[in-house]
């Protein structure tokens, strides 16, 4: 029986962090399926379509690892992908009392699937898709680069500042 897991998100961007947690899961199972997920409550700079293709470029080294897309709750598409484990990144506490509480409700919903946490290495805690939107418009390519794939930087920067796109 292989070994599947799924880590659900909105990537929007994809950070380092969030690529970390994907380089660290993939070591642990023989598939890793990167779910992309619409957050209702967040507007998003990518479309789904868009992140999608963000994550296969920035994990395109890792050959055991999938990006999907879903709509709904996530724990009825880990059980779609056939797989019975989602994985969560954490950086800080309030990441692990809002990931509790979702823990709780993903197991009301399907008590088959567990939900494994990786914290984020610490160079990264501070990392988050909100941040890259704010730091975008003032960082160069190089400080940007510390937060991002390197190769999403002209994506970004044409979702944000479309002016300073080529001037990099």
């Amino acid at each position: 029986m292989s070994r599947r897991a799924v880590y659900t998100g909105s990537f929007d961007p994809v950070t380092l962090g969030h690529l970390n947690v994907i380089e660290r899961s993939c070591r642990l199972v023989d598939e890793l399926i990167v779910g992309i997920g619409i957050n209702i409550d967040k507007q998003s700079l990518f479309t789904a379509d868009e992140r999608v293709q963000l994550i296969e470029r920035a994990t395109a080294e890792l050959p055991n690892v999938v990006v999907k897309q879903f709509h709904g709750l996530a724990v009825k598409f880990v059980r779609d992908c056939d797989a019975r484990v989602i994985v969560r990144g954490v950086r800080s506490l309030s990441d692990i009392e809002a990931e509790f509480t979702m823990t709780l409700a993903n197991r009301k919903l399907d008590p088959e699937i567990e939900t494994v946490f990786l914290m984020a290495d610490e160079e990264f805690t501070h990392v988050s898709s909100t941040l890259i939107k704010q730091i975008t418009p003032l960082a160069g390519d190089d400080e940007l680069a510390r937060f991002v794939p390197r190769e999403i930087i002209p994506d970004i920067r044409a979702k944000l500042a479309p002016s300073q796109a080529s001037s990099r």
